[in-house]
């Protein structure tokens, strides 16, 4: 006898939208404007939903349709491969008779951020968002391993010593905006996030000088450092200020007993501060190099880039696959990687513009199956004006991505909520949906000048979870316009206050959101 079965599909609780709209409703966000989409990730089928077809300021969110879109066009296991070529030839006794030029293909990370498994690491609150407070955090790397790998390689070509220029060749695309925090600009060329860091730890007792020390090591930029030791207890006064072309002065005080401090800047010249970097490098492994250190890269010494790309190449490093870059962004939110990777669709098509890559990113799209009619971006961070989405087209691409072979390295790539990345904080430690959800988070804020407080553009979440009976769940929740109660420093309790909002309806779904398909006789 043939038994056949048949799939029953239990519907969420009667009451799950009462307790999902009281969670709309919570003092200061009543007044919100809300947008929440929930399906059935196996049936497509609604659970819940309000304003799904209205737009809504995504915030980072966008960094998942950026992310979808590089993983469509590039593949998840693209990897960057940078050369370094030879202009000249290599005499009998190992000198370079002409110049070094590596060439930047738009690696993120180039070697910086590479552990011994070769994955990516990162720490929950990077690095790029440390230009003020007192929670960036650094990676026990050497921000600059790709270019000692590179450098080694090159000894190990033969080439003892360098005659002429060490040049850093950056023209795969038009310089671009990054936006949101962290570095401003684009390029192909990206060392430690084009940033120096300034780790500064107190003294014993107060009034002892605080250490200061640059990552990477470099003589790049020279650096003042003044910072005293507070009294234990005391609020921390940390800055680092502009003194000059590539010089800063570190002031203020931190107090005994306090965890070290990380103050990040941008560097405003890649190339220059790639160049030196190398040169450096080159001479650690027992390179002979003439050119100066700290100069400006040459650019104008440069040959023409088909020329460039006829030359021998001495060495090249490989990156880890693309899909450990997209894990670095969503994890963290990391604006400058987001803002490349527009530039880095275009480039594979030959193109040099933000405007071409957009373009490119959203033709992927919508071979993906998103109405991009119904979408708007003006870079790959989340931090344009123009960046507005609806929550069905969210979920449509989240879907759509879920029926590719890469989308379990895709879902990887998300914060888990309550474990790790910008989800990490988003639920206690005890609750039950903690594990249970991998979403995107998205946060953009701007001062009302008004009143000086601040106003909350988006609060904003996408991505999969499971509920406590097992069904699997696509959503896409964003809340706009909201008025928060707090300026300056007090601003990042508003929005953190905001994403256990958003966390506590992920609680809520957990909970009543249904069961999972059972089998039937």
């Amino acid at each position: 006898m043939i038994c056949l079965l048949a799939l029953t599909l239990l519907a969420a609780g009667d009451d799950l939208a009462p307790k999902l709209e009281a969670v709309q409703s919570a003092p200061g966000f009543a007044n919100g404007h809300w947008g929440v989409l929930v399906v059935d990730a196996k049936s497509g089928e609604t659970v819940y939903q309000r304003n799904p077809d209205q737009l809504f300021c995504p915030a980072s969110v966008t960094k998942v349709f950026s992310c979808a879109a590089a993983m469509a066009e590039l593949g998840a296991e693209h990897r960057f491969v940078t050369p370094v070529v030879r202009r000249g030839e290599v005499d009998k006794e190992g000198t370079l008779r002409g110049d070094l030029i590596l060439v930047a293909v738009g690696d993120p990370s180039l070697g910086g951020r590479t552990g011994k498994d070769g994955s990516l690491l990162f720490d929950d609150n990077d690095h790029t968002y440390a230009g003020s407070g007192t929670g960036g955090g650094l990676v026990d790397l050497d921000p600059a391993a790709g270019l000692d790998h590179l450098a080694r390689v090159v000894r190990e070509s033969g080439i003892k010593a360098v005659s002429g220029e060490i040049l850093v060749d950056d023209r795969l695309f038009d310089p671009a905006p990054s936006t949101g925090s962290g570095p401003s600009k684009v390029s192909p060329i990206l060392v430690n996030d084009n940033m120096l860091d300034f780790v500064v730890t107190p003294g014993a007792e107060p009034g002892q000088p605080c250490a200061v020390r640059v990552v990477p090591a470099t003589a790049f930029a020279a650096v003042d450092a003044r910072v005293e030791t507070a009294p234990a207890g005391s609020k921390p006064k940390l800055e680092v200020v502009s003194a000059g072309p590539r010089r800063y002065a570190v002031r203020g005080k931190l107090p005994a007993g306090h965890k070290p401090v990380v103050r990040s800047v941008e560097v405003t010249e890649p190339a220059a501060f790639a160049r030196c970097l190398l040169v450096e490098a080159l001479r650690r492994r027992g390179v002979e190099v003439n050119a100066p250190s700290i100069g400006n890269n040459p650019a104008e010494a440069l040959p023409a880039r088909a020329v460039v790309a006829a030359l021998p190449r001495v060495a090249e490093y490989t990156s880890p696959p693309l899909k450990e870059s997209l894990r670095v962004i969503l994890k963290v939110s990391h604006n400058l990687h987001a803002s490349t990777l527009p530039m880095l669709l275009a480039a594979k098509h030959g193109e040099r513009t933000l405007e071409q890559g957009l373009r490119r990113e959203g033709a992927a799209l919508r071979s993906l199956g998103v109405d991009t009619a119904t979408i708007s971006f003006g870079g790959g961070a989340g931090g344009s004006r123009s960046d507005l989405v609806t929550p069905r087209a969210t979920v449509a691409l989240l879907r759509s991505l879920s029926t590719r072979p890469d989308f379990p390295a895709f879902e990887a790539a998300l914060p888990v909520l309550g474990r790790d990345g910008t989800l990490a904080k988003a639920v206690g430690p005890d609750s039950p949906a903690r594990g249970h959800a991998r979403a995107k988070t998205g946060t953009y804020w701007v001062t009302d000048e008004l009143s000086g407080k601040a106003i909350l553009t988006s609060k904003a979440l996408a991505g999969t979870m499971e509920t406590a009976g097992g069904r699997p769940l696509i959503l896409a929740a964003f809340v706009n316009n909201v008025p928060l109660d707090a300026a300056g420093d007090d601003v990042s309790a508003g929005t953190a206050a905001a994403g256990r909002l958003l966390g506590r309806l992920v609680e809520v779904l957990y909970e009543a959101g249904g069961a999972a398909p059972k089998a039937g006789p």
